[in-house]
């Protein structure tokens, strides 16, 4: 199911042009009016393809005055000739994702759950957390998901990870655990539109890579979501094509 309408709005954002990126959290931008500020960037990846200097870039601004950074950086536009918004604030994620499930908007797991609940601990010392857990009637089995921000993209291929990751690595390996006794899913918020397929980054981390595919076969539902990220605000498109 894709919806028309925006899942998610933005606050009102304000237009810049990326100066450069450094120390993975801090971004300076040139505002149009001329002003250059340092925006917070909540992304801790490599953002590979999304810190070209001179692109243009969306911040929003905090009207909290305990802030040490009032902007926060939202999304870049990549391309030249038909350019894309890509979001990278990893914050926004989770909390369109949890959007989408309680209006049922996901139709490969709509009519399984009627709760949605959030950073659930699991395991048996109860030091892991997983981002939803889905849950119905007696006879539903409850749906755990783990949700995983895209940005990287090559030749229209949405791809995870873009840089080696532990935590990754972690996710899918409770998530196979898990599939032993109820349902598992790994579900990738594809940040950009200009992506109808979907796959693993294995050239980026190798082992990621291996355990994907092992997820595949022990049960793991894999579900790339495609997202259209626009100034307004985030509609969701539906899926993406994996290509194993």
């Amino acid at each position: 199911m894709t919806t028309d309408t925006f899942l998610y709005r933005y606050p009102p954002l304000i237009s810049g042009i990326l100066k450069k990126r450094y120390k993975r959290f801090l971004a300076d931008i040139e505002l149009e009016t001329g002003e250059l500020i340092t925006a917070h960037c909540a992304n801790t990846g490599p953002m590979l393809g999304l810190c070209e200097v001179g692109s243009h870039v969306m911040v929003s601004k905090s009207d909290n005055p305990k802030r040490k950074l009032g902007y926060t950086w939202e999304m870049i536009a990549v391309g030249k000739n038909n350019p894309v918004w890509v979001g990278i604030n990893t914050a926004l994620p989770n909390r369109i994702i949890k959007l989408a499930l309680q209006q049922q908007l996901i139709s490969e797991l709509a009519s399984q759950y009627s709760q949605v609940k959030s950073e659930v601990k699991f395991g048996h010392d109860g030091k892991s957390r997983v981002d939803f857990v889905l849950t119905g009637d007696e006879f539903q089995p409850p749906i755990y998901v783990e949700v995983k921000n895209t940005t990287l993209a090559e030749n229209g291929v949405a791809l995870f990870p873009d840089t080696e990751t532990t935590r990754g690595q972690k996710h899918l390996q409770e998530l196979m655990a898990l599939s032993k006794q109820t349902k598992a899913v790994m579900l990738y918020f594809i940040s950009r539109e200009d992506c109808e397929t979907f796959g693993v980054g294995k050239q980026y981390d190798s082992t990621y890579g291996d355990l994907f595919h092992q997820a595949i076969n022990k049960g793991v539902k894999i579900l790339p979501c495609r997202f259209q990220v626009l100034p307004e605000g985030v509609k969701y498109l539906g899926m993406a094509k994996i290509i194993l």
